[in-house]
């Protein structure tokens, strides 16, 4: 199974019931053998452009894990899903997510060896 992030803005008028909204989005996932990782509930947000007469939309992110062949029938779904307004699926970098883990990693390393380092140098100065 591959892994893909699923942003999708839901119509704002479901702000009172958004949880049915979602609740049906996450059924659409798992009857096409996906398996939700996590969910990012962004909440009411202003768009950059107006999208079907609306200015806002609620988003949600999805961290999903789908075989490649049901993200054709999860997209088709959702075209024709009222609640969604718009939606994007991508398969993130993950070489990429993990350079950049390491790189800050290493970056917190340094870090805290220079906060030791002025330590050093404070208490010796004060001796």
């Amino acid at each position: 199974m591959n892994e893909y992030e699923i942003a999708i803005l839901f119509d704002p008028d479901l702000e009172i019931d958004i949880e049915r909204s979602t609740q049906r989005v996450e059924k659409i996932f798992t009857d096409n053998g996906g398996k939700i990782v996590s969910v990012d509930n962004w909440g009411k947000r202003k768009l950059a452009y107006p999208i079907k007469n609306h200015e806002t939309a609620m988003y949600s992110i999805y961290t999903m894990q789908f075989p490649p062949q049901s993200v054709i029938k999860v997209e088709k779904t959702l075209n024709i899903t009222d609640e969604v307004i718009r939606f994007l699926i991508t398969r993130p970098d993950l070489k990429a997510i993990a350079k950049a883990e390491a790189a800050k990693a290493e970056k917190a390393k340094r870090a805290a060896e220079r906060g030791e380092e002025s330590k050093t140098t404070e208490e010796s100065e004060e001796e």
